[in-house]
């Protein structure tokens, strides 16, 4: 009997852990969406999560502990978010146009602004950066996988990772764009006719 009540005691203490944990995390997401990088303080991160400065250093005893461990957290939860936009769709609708508006709704909302957030910093701050490049990398594989399901037949095409991987990078700098200039009809149009010359290459590909 005691000993289940010891297994059951423990088993309390690891989730209360874990969710102090993720308070922790989220709480670090939010500061980088609110002040950036550089603004994002340990003492401002523990405030936000309505913990004390000793909670947070229990955890983390660092700030790059704790930013290398929302970088996870965060990638596992734009993968998530990605994961459940595609299970949403109905069974066998998807295709290049719909694949596209999904894969770009990625690339915007706080999420992906806090993504940004930690590529800037890492490009002068060599510590971030090896931190990000492996969860960075990560992310890319599991959206290359998914991209394989939510694309159809057409991902069968020779070059698919080519053309996938030029459709991120061209997103990535759209949605830098948007920061500075608010014109999202252009846009959408630029986006309208990439998808066309998209579903051309892809199909000559097949073919």
């Amino acid at each position: 009997m005691a000993a289940n009540t010891t297994v059951k005691k423990r088993l309390t203490q690891e989730e209360r852990s874990a969710s102090t944990r993720n308070r922790l995390l989220d709480a670090t997401i939010e500061c980088l969406i609110e002040h950036g990088y550089k603004g994002t303080t340990t003492t401002e991160i523990a405030a936000r999560a309505g913990l004390s400065r000793g909670a947070q250093l229990h955890h983390f005893p660092t700030k790059v502990e704790l930013v290398t461990k929302a970088i996870e957290h965060l990638a596992n939860r734009r993968i998530e978010s990605l994961r459940q936009q595609v299970t949403r769709l109905p069974v066998k609708a998807v295709q290049v146009s719909r694949a596209v508006d999904l894969l770009w709704s990625s690339f915007s909302g706080p999420l992906y602004y806090a993504a940004v957030e930690l590529w800037m910093a890492a490009r002068t701050d060599a510590e971030l950066r090896t931190a990000l490049y492996p969860v960075e990398r990560h992310l890319g594989h599991t959206i290359d996988l998914m991209c394989q399901e939510l694309f159809g037949e057409v991902a069968k095409s020779a070059r698919f990772k080519d053309a996938l991987h030029l459709t991120i990078y061209m997103m990535r700098g759209m949605a830098l764009e948007r920061i500075l200039k608010d014109d999202d009809t252009r846009r959408r149009e630029l986006l309208d006719y990439w998808k066309q010359l998209l579903t051309y290459a892809l199909e000559q590909d097949k073919g």
